[in-house]
């Protein structure tokens, strides 16, 4: 333990347990992994049965008609992954695959006038989506045409798109020059191109289409959603990356004694700049520390910027309106529930080995919302939840059991150039790991001084574990 190591990293979490693989197998830094916790995911876990229950300080056991409690892995903070997305693609780069199994989610909806609506992502659908009107659908098909044909390496001169300045045209302008109504606006920026608010649209159309056509490749890809989803649940994403670093020499430490004081202190120099971290009495040397809020509390290198309302609720059926899918996603925008922030719903099931035969486990996450001159009220995290995914829940139908609790949201707000720390943010509302994974990549970057390579190996350069 009394060694000296290029980077020390704080927590399991997945966005932790990536730096740390790419820290490792790609850097190739001395990397030490240390968590206060017992087990691997951190804020992130997936979670039995019985541990769900215990989580939330339940005494009652499990009921018997929901199955048993090892068939289930619920994941806490559930999101799905972009089939043609970064984190697929640092999956393939760090060779993470080889540990995990995934599975296509059958549907991506967006709710509109109460209901639940498929979205569409082809020219195809386009003209049969019941989102739009006669005149929109032609006018989102083609839309939707030039969006897909446009090539940024090599823009044909006789694309309609190639006709604009897109890197200085507003989102906003490239929607009117389509004539697309709000509607189609709506569920384009918030359904397809994943942006969490409106601000988008004073931003560049080339970030619209980039984020619309990563959205459609990844439809292509499997055909139902642009969505995949390990069988199993998130837990194996952050053992790969663990075990991948751990492959490459990094030293991994769990608090397997569950001692309250497993990590006693980080410690800095006169400067302010972190020297290392202190375990059991010894300190581990380092110039560098990656780690997820929750090392740092009641310090000021972080700043609380709000509060999340989740839910996660055990079903016996799909959820109504999704064609009978057996895993979903749902957006509810802002404006369809008179909020401030989209309302985010992920489903999955027995058919993802997540939960019991015959069970489905719905989740829904949203940014707490309090009425105006309100204050936070710690004890009223459940009348919080309940009403801020009222929309959401409503959709569930017939609910088995359900967990509701409000997490802090923390940012960063130290400079890493003046301490050597560089601390991850909380797990935001979506269901998708695009936020998570721009953070990873421009973490990395700070660490490393430059972008990571996305480009996956040839077979003959790759590097092994001795494992078939």
């Amino acid at each position: 333990m009394d060694a000296t190591y290029d980077v020390i990293v704080l927590g399991t979490g997945l966005k932790e347990c990536i730096l740390s693989g790419l820290m490792s197998s790609v850097a190739k830094k001395n990397v030490l992994h240390l968590d206060r916790n017992a087990y691997y995911g951190g804020e992130s876990a997936s979670l039995n049965l019985e541990q769900l229950y215990a989580r939330f300080e339940r005494d009652e056991k499990p009921a018997e008609h929901l199955g048993k409690s090892r068939d289930y892995c619920i994941d806490l903070c559930p999101k799905f992954l972009m089939a043609c997305g970064v984190l697929v693609k640092i999956l393939l780069k760090t060779q993470v695959t080889r540990y995990l199994e995934f599975r296509s989610v059958a549907g991506s909806f967006v709710f509109h006038k109460d209901k639940v609506h498929k979205v569409p992502s082809t020219p195809k659908e386009a003209m049969s989506s019941s989102l739009l009107g006669f005149f929109q659908k032609h006018k989102f098909k083609s839309f939707i045409s030039d969006v897909g044909d446009y090539d940024f390496d090599a823009p044909d001169p006789k694309s309609t798109l190639s006709k604009y300045n897109l890197a200085e045209m507003s989102a906003a302008e490239l929607y009117t020059k389509y004539g697309l109504d709000e509607q189609a606006k709506q569920f384009t920026g918030h359904a397809i191109c994943l942006y969490p608010n409106d601000n988008y649209l004073k931003g560049s159309a080339s970030d619209l289409i980039k984020r619309a056509q990563l959205y459609a490749n990844s439809v292509a890809r499997y055909g139902n959603s642009p969505y995949i989803y390990p069988k199993w649940g998130l837990g194996g994403l952050p053992e790969g990356f663990s075990r991948r670093c751990a492959v490459h020499g990094g030293v991994y430490m769990l608090n397997s004694d569950e001692k309250k004081d497993f990590i006693e202190k980080i410690h800095y120099d006169d400067d302010g700049m972190v020297t290392g971290v202190q375990v059991g009495g010894e300190t581990a040397k380092c110039s560098q520390v990656i780690g997820d809020p929750s090392y740092w509390l009641e310090t000021d290198k972080i700043e609380l910027k709000h509060y999340i309302c989740r839910v996660i609720c055990i079903l016996d059926h799909p959820i109504k309106n999704t064609t009978e899918a057996d895993s979903c996603q749902i957006i509810i925008p802002a404006d369809q529930s008179k909020r401030n922030s989209d309302i985010y719903v992920c489903m999955s099931s027995f058919q993802h080995n997540v939960a019991s035969v015959g069970k489905y486990i719905a989740v829904s996450s949203t940014n707490l919302e309090l009425a105006p001159g309100e204050e936070y009220d710690p004890t009223k995290g459940a009348e919080y939840c309940e009403k801020n995914l009222a929309k959401a829940m409503a959709l569930f139908g017939n609910i088995l059991e359900k967990f509701m609790w409000v997490s802090e949201y923390y940012v960063s707000k130290n400079d890493p150039k003046d301490d050597g720390c560089f601390i991850t943010s909380s797990y935001d509302a979506t269901t998708h790991f695009e936020t998570c994974c721009k953070e990873v990549l421009a973490t990395y970057e700070k660490i490393i001084g430059e972008p990571l390579d996305l480009e996956v190996p040839d077979k003959d350069g790759e590097d092994g574990d001795g494992e078939n």
